[in-house]
């Protein structure tokens, strides 16, 4: 790697550490013949699908897009920035190991429906009415119908330890 202060092409890396949970190499360099100290970052290249648009246009996957319509569900919501963070990166994550040259943006929506299903209610209802473009009351009706009805078919979890007493 060249010396971004003296441009010589002999540098040795002195220090490597993960970043970013794993998805980085953080390194630090030592350049030979100036010995000035830089750090790098080393991170996989891994090249999105394109997005097919309703319209079937075909546009490259933009995470702003994604984090613009999950925090505009989110406005206002009891959850941290991090929690956020790591929807978008799971979703990222199912996108890459479909393996697809090509996803449809229904099944962006669809991800990030699932995603706030078991994140926060209010926003799930947020983005469905915006995304499956409700048009009345009912709509938003049905959707919380649904949302009780899965409630009431989880499974209650019971303490298998009974509490120790003092």
């Amino acid at each position: 790697m060249l010396c971004p202060f003296c441009g010589a092409d002999d540098t040795r890396v002195i220090d490597s550490r993960l970043a970013s949970e794993g998805e980085q190499v953080r390194r630090r360099r030592r350049c030979s013949a100036c010995g000035e100290r830089f750090t790098t970052y080393e991170l996989a290249e891994l090249t999105m699908p394109k997005v097919i648009k309703s319209n079937a246009a075909r546009e490259p996957f933009h995470d702003e897009k994604l984090r613009a319509g999950l925090m505009r569900a989110l406005e206002k919501r009891p959850v941290t920035i991090d929690q956020a963070e790591a929807v978008i990166s799971r979703i990222r994550k199912k996108v890459l190991v479909g393996g697809e040259r090509e996803i449809a943006s229904a099944r962006i929506g669809e991800l990030v429906l699932d995603e706030l299903r078991n994140l926060d209610e209010v926003a799930y209802i947020r983005f469905a009415s915006v995304y499956r473009r409700f048009n009345g009351m009912a709509e938003f009706r049905n959707m919380i119908d649904q949302l009780e009805n899965r409630a009431a078919m989880q499974p209650e979890v019971t303490d298998l330890l009974p509490d120790k007493e003092e």
